[in-house]
Formats: C-alpha cells, sequence, structure tokens
C-alpha cells in the first residue's frame, strides 16, 4: 500500500468516524425531542442532520479514490449501493425533521394564546352572584379543557415521530452493513 493510499485511507475511515457517528445520533435522538416539544433541539438536530449529512459525501468520494476504479468487487458495488440507499433515506429523514419544525412552531404558536385569558376578571357582584348560581360548576369547566389540551398536545408530528424512528434505526443498520463489509473483505 503506498504512501498515498494510506493517507486516503485516514481520511475515509477519519470521515466516517467523524460524521457518521454524529449524524446517527443526531438523527436518532430526534423523535425523543419531538415528543418533547421541544422545537429549538429539533431545529438544532435538522441543522446538524444537514451538515453531517452532506459531510458524509466525502466518505463516498474518497472510497471511490480508494477503490482506483475496481469496481467489480461484490462487496464494493454493494457498499457503494447500500450507501446510496442510506443517502436517500436521510433525505426523507431531513425532510420529515423540517416538517416536524414547521409543526411543532404551529403549535407553539397556537398554544401561546390558549393560556392568556380571553376574557377581563370579573367583578366582585359578578363573583357573588356566581358563587350563589353554581360557581363551583364553572370552576370545574375550565380545569376539564385544561386536560383535553395536554392530549392533544402529545399528537403534534407524531407522524414524522414515527418515521424518522424507523427510518434513522433502517440507516444506522445500513451503516453497520458497511462497516462490516469494509472490515470483512477490505
Amino acid at each position: 500500500m503506498s504512501t498515498s493510499d494510506r493517507i486516503l485511507l485516514i481520511l475515509h475511515i477519519g470521515f466516517a468516524i467523524f460524521t457518521l457517528g454524529p449524524l446517527t445520533a443526531a438523527t436518532m435522538s430526534t423523535p425523543r425531542y419531538i415528543r418533547k416539544r421541544n422545537v429549538t433541539v429539533v431545529r438544532y438536530l435538522h441543522r446538524t442532520t444537514q451538515i453531517y449529512g452532506i459531510g458524509t459525501l466525502g466518505i463516498f468520494l474518497i472510497g471511490l479514490g480508494l477503490a482506483k476504479g475496481d469496481l467489480a468487487e461484490v462487496w464494493l458495488t454493494v457498499s457503494m449501493t447500500l450507501f446510496v440507499v442510506a443517502l436517500v433515506l436521510l433525505l426523507i429523514v431531513e425532510r420529515d425533521q423540517r416538517k416536524a419544525v414547521h409543526l411543532l412552531e404551529v403549535a407553539a404558536a397556537e398554544a401561546v394564546p390558549a393560556t392568556v385569558p380571553a376574557r377581563p376578571a370579573p367583578s366582585e357582584e359578578a363573583k357573588e352572584i356566581g358563587e350563589a348560581e353554581g360557581g363551583a360548576a364553572e370552576a370545574e369547566a375550565p380545569a376539564a379543557g385544561a386536560t383535553a389540551e395536554p392530549a392533544a398536545a402529545g399528537e403534534v408530528a407524531e407522524v414524522e415521530r414515527g418515521r424518522l424512528a424507523a427510518m434513522s434505526g433502517v440507516v444506522a443498520l445500513i451503516w453497520l452493513v458497511i462497516l462490516v463489509l469494509m472490515v470483512w473483505n477490505g
């Protein structure tokens, strides 16, 4: 193995370590923060996925340089095909992250007006009348509405959360299969 091949191999392994690790961590932790409705973290994980997703192209390009045009090896063809499949899945993951950020922002914007009281505080006279006419029923009504809202709040971006969990797991599995192919046959 020549010096230039060794340098390419070091770059290939370095790119794999420093891009696939953070990329996999970002994609696999996104569903948790969607469930927690943390828009800031989901937006950050989306940006991380974009940056490291582009960085993974370096792995592919350096790997092509290491192959030196000898793509007749079955394990190289399978590895490159799996890599392309993983990149396509990452594009879908990125799209779902973007959509989840949008849905969480919309849900947060809709929740803000709901927390502000819609009417001014009742006067003392109205309080006395309300207590005499069954103010207890009025006091229970807002509590029932308050418990109904969080149940509906958990349904924000559920489809995206499920797809992200599934696809990020598949992408991580593809990275492991490629790793096994590289080590076993390299």
